[in-house]
C-alpha cells in the first residue's frame, strides 16, 4: 500500500516537502529519523491510516525534500525550523490541530513543535529519545562510542561531509545494524534506498547541518524554555527500545519517564522490544501502541 501512494511535493515557503499522504480521519503526522526518510514507516503508517489521514513527509534536507542554504548559526537546520516546515505543511491541508509521532531526529523535531506551537500539536509520541539538551548535558563516553553521529556529524564541515560521501553504504549499514535492531529487518530495497538518499554531497552537508544545529542553536533553544520551566502541554507518549542507551544509561536520574516527566505536563510510556529502528523492526507492536495512545480521551 505504501509504495502504491504518490508522492507529493508542498512548498512550505521556506523549503520544498516531499511527502505521502493517505486515510482518512484526524491528521497524524509522522517524522522520520536519521539515517532515513519517510520510508521508515512504511509499515506503521498503512496500520493507522483505517482511523487517521496520515502524512509521511521527508524533513528538509532529507530524502527528497529541499535543502535550503544553511547559515553560520545553523539556524536553518535548527528544529525550529523544521518544525515551522511541518506546521506550515500541515496548514496547506488545513489542518490546524494534529497529532505528531517522531522517531529519532524527527521526535526531536515533534519536540520542539509541541513547544513552539502548543495549540497545533493535540497529541505527541517521542520514539527512542531524550531531550537534546538533556542528551548533550549528560553525554559521555558511553553516547560518543555508541551514538557517533551526534559527535561526528556535529563536527565543522568539510570533514564529516567527506566522510560520509566516501562510503555512504557504510554509514547506513553501522547504523542500521549496530544499535540494537535485528539485520534482518531492513530489505535490501530499503537498504539501498536509505543509501541512496545519503549519497547526494548537498543532502549530506545538510544533514550535518542539522546536527551541528542540535550541538548548537538547539541547545539555546531547550536552555531558553528550561529557565522559563516551559513544558509540553499537550499528552505525551515516550517509548524507547529496551536494549538501547535510554534504558541502560539513565537510570541513576530515576529513568527516561521521569526524565520527560521535567519537560512535559502530562506524560506516560515505557520501554519496547527491539532495537532504536523498532517502529521498522516490531510495526505491529508499535502501531498498537500508538493506537491506543491516540484513542484515549476522544
Amino acid at each position: 500500500m505504501f509504495d502504491s501512494v504518490p508522492g507529493i511535493t508542498v512548498n512550505t515557503g521556506e523549503a520544498e516537502i516531499f511527502l505521502k499522504r493517505f486515510g482518512s480521519g484526524p491528521p497524524l503526522l509522522f517524522l522520520h529519523g536519521f539515517p532515513e526518510t519517510h520510508l521508515m514507516w512504511r509499515a506503521v503508517a498503512p496500520l493507522l491510516s483505517d482511523q487517521h489521514e496520515v502524512f509521511c513527509p521527508d524533513l528538509r534536507g532529507y530524502g527528497k525534500s529541499s535543502c535550503p542554504d544553511s547559515a553560520p548559526d545553523h539556524a536553518p537546520y535548527s528544529k525550529r525550523a523544521m518544525a515551522r516546515d511541518m506546521v506550515a505543511l500541515m496548514r496547506r491541508f488545513g489542518h490546524e490541530h494534529f497529532a505528531v509521532i517522531g522517531h529519532d531526529r524527527g521526535a526531536r523535531v515533534a519536540h520542539r513543535m509541541a513547544l513552539d506551537f502548543p495549540a497545533c500539536v493535540r497529541r505527541l509520541a517521542v520514539l527512542d529519545i531524550l531531550p537534546t539538551e538533556v542528551v548533550w548535558d549528560r553525554a559521555d563516553a558511553k553516547l560518543a562510542l555508541a551514538f557517533w553521529p551526534w559527535s561526528l556529524l556535529s563536527q565543522p564541515a568539510p570533514l564529516p561531509e567527506r566522510l560520509i560521501s566516501a562510503a555512504p553504504d557504510a554509514i547506513i549499514d553501522n547504523a542500521l545494524s549496530g544499535w540494537g535492531t535485528r539485520r534482518d529487518t531492513f530489505s535490501i530495497d530499503v537498504r539501498d534506498a536509505y543509501i541512496d538518499a545519503l549519497s547526494d554531497p548537498v543532502r549530506i552537508h545538510a544533514i550535518c547541518e542539522e546536527y551541528r544545529a542540535a550541538a548548537t542553536i538547539d541547545r539555546e533553544h531547550d536552555v531558553a524554555d528550561i529557565s522559563v520551566n516551559k513544558k509540553v502541554t499537550c499528552p505525551l507518549l515516550a517509548v524507547w527500545s529496551k536494549n538501547g542507551g535510554i534504558e541502560k544509561w539513565y537510570q541513576d536520574d530515576g529513568g527516561p519517564l521521569e526524565i520527560w516527566r521535567g519537560f512535559a505536563c502530562d506524560v506516560e510510556g515505557h520501554a519496547l522490544d527491539g532495537g532504536h529502528f523498532f517502529p521498522e523492526e516490531i510495526p505491529e507492536q508499535t502501531a498498537d501502541i500508538l493506537r491506543k495512545f491516540l484513542r484515549k480521551n476522544t
